[in-house]
């Protein structure tokens, strides 16, 4: 478990970068362009190191039921959504897409609650209100309308949330490298269509050096994303994976502190704070559990 911990922090951080960076990327890049050609790159990086692992052979031996979990993978957490995303992403702004993304945990807990039985205690519940009400302070949220874009950036996080329930049941069964490409591969296919119906692919030809850059850079932390999420994953409850995943929305606010300077005020150092607490409070009750759990076996 604690391996589990140490993943999904390491994929929070790269949530947190890549959510800064991508929003300079689809700046100067069609974000339907961008999100396919990401994609594309990681499956590519993907096949490699499904090579690399030896994980050819379990590819070609997954039963029927195991690749249909993988294509659902691809369609409801690599395909629409990326798209939905990125062009959200293009006409909001990059904080406002940090905090809806971020609510991914609360989709995904009620979502794991019931198709996953998963059980969240009281206590817990008191972790994932803190980090609502710190992600709200962070972000000096007011009661407004959403945009057009806040409204695709929600539906995509909604698509990820039940994403997550899917591949949880994947990967009982299946390895995360596996999970991962399965992910990328399918939801490229999803976005190649979208290309081929709307004339997006004949963008394609006018790349300049400066966007190919911006789509290998961006892979290579989606490729670390997919790689440790997914592992982390395997190992820990949906609401507990997707409570810690929430630090990235921290960090991407500190890289804005210190690559634009935009300080933090007294009041979103106390939502900073609330998240970490929470985030803290959400693993101490699951890692109490998992002990009275073994406790419980052993006597």
């Amino acid at each position: 478990m604690t391996k589990g911990y140490t993943l999904v922090f390491f994929t929070a951080i790269i949530s947190g970068a890549a959510l800064y960076l991508n929003k300079f990327a689809v700046d100067v890049i069609n974000p339907y362009v961008f999100t396919g050609l990401k994609n594309l790159t990681v499956t590519m990086l993907l096949i490699l190191l499904i090579l690399g692992l030896g994980k050819l052979a379990e590819l070609k031996r997954l039963p029927r039921r195991q690749w249909g979990k993988l294509v659902l993978v691809g369609l409801v957490g690599g395909g629409l959504p990326f798209l939905l995303f990125f062009k959200g992403l293009s006409i909001s702004a990059a904080t406002n897409g940090a905090f809806i993304h971020k609510t991914l945990f609360i989709w995904a807990a009620i979502l794991a609650i019931i198709f996953l039985k998963e059980k969240v205690s009281r206590w817990s519940y008191l972790g994932l209100a803190s980090l609502v009400v710190g992600l709200a302070i962070m972000m000096g949220i007011k009661p407004t309308g959403l945009n057009l874009g806040d409204g695709m950036i929600l539906l995509a996080t909604l698509l990820w949330s039940g994403e997550q329930i899917i591949a949880k049941k994947a990967l009982r069964e299946v390895s995360p490298v596996l999970v991962a490409w399965g992910r990328l591969f399918f939801g490229f296919i999803v976005i190649l269509g979208f290309w081929l119906t709307t004339g997006q692919h004949q963008l394609l030809t006018s790349l300049n050096m400066n966007q190919i850059g911006w789509v290998v850079f961006t892979a290579v932390l989606l490729l670390g994303y997919v790689m440790s999420w997914y592992s982390g994953l395997k190992r820990l409850p949906v609401t507990v994976a997707t409570s810690i995943l929430t630090l990235g929305f921290p960090i991407t606010a500190l890289l804005k502190l210190i690559i634009d300077g935009q300080a933090f005020s007294l009041v979103q150092v106390g939502g900073l704070s609330l998240i970490i607490m929470g985030v803290v409070w959400v693993m101490i009750v699951n890692h109490q559990k998992a002990n009275n759990q073994i406790r419980q076996v052993r006597l």
